[in-house]
């Protein structure tokens, strides 16, 4: 199986990069890219790599670091089966394509909310309130990539594997995020996980 991994940032990529080149005996063929932060990035890097691969991809991964809600600690590995917008602002129906929730190929039963935004403990909790969900995950990229992959990949599955870095409603800050970033380049729980899940 030919897939795509997608690591929004050059930390992630360096850290993703290293974990493919000692990973013994991959089950399937890894294309890594660093697509660039937030969603025009993430789209535009996802479409180019489609557009430039000589053959098709049969699945698509995005990876790295994300905010977690409350029931998540530091260092939990996240493969959500749904995402959303939190920060489109369209009336309900006009425009479904964006405001309809996107299913992914993760078995983890939340939902990862993308938006161009760093998410602190008032914004998680009006997240959550808003679409009344008490479990959630924050990116800055996912529901881009999954329209990219819808459009220009032939929809073909796409997982969101994270590593959770902080937790803003326990007062982490970007600094807590960093402070992980710098100190889990280990980057294997997250290849693993892709694995498991495009095996199953």
């Amino acid at each position: 199986m030919r897939v795509l991994i997608v690591a929004p940032t050059g930390r992630e990529y360096k850290y993703m990069r290293s974990t493919l080149d000692a990973f013994a005996s991959p089950k399937h063929d890894y294309t890594l890219i660093c697509s660039g932060i937030g969603k025009a990035g993430a789209a535009a890097g996802v479409a180019t790599a489609v557009a430039r691969s000589s053959e098709p991809f049969d699945a698509v991964a995005v990876i790295g670091f994300a905010a977690g809600s409350l029931d998540f600690k530091q260092g939990d590995v996240v493969a959500p089966n749904m995402a959303l917008y939190h920060d489109c602002d369209v009336p309900e129906g006009f425009i479904p394509e964006l405001t309809d929730p996107y299913n992914l190929a993760g078995t983890d039963s939340v939902t990862v909310f993308t938006g161009d935004s760093f998410i602190n403990a008032t914004s998680a909790t009006d997240i959550m309130t808003r679409f009344n969900c008490k479990s959630a995950i924050f990116d800055m990229e996912i529901m881009a990539v999954a329209i990219a992959v819808r459009d220009y990949a032939g929809a073909v599955p796409l997982l969101a594997v994270k590593f959770i870095s902080d937790v803003p409603q326990s007062g982490h800050n970007e600094w807590s995020y960093d402070e992980f970033a710098d100190s889990h380049s280990d980057f294997s729980p997250l290849l693993s996980k892709i694995e498991s899940l495009l095996n199953n």
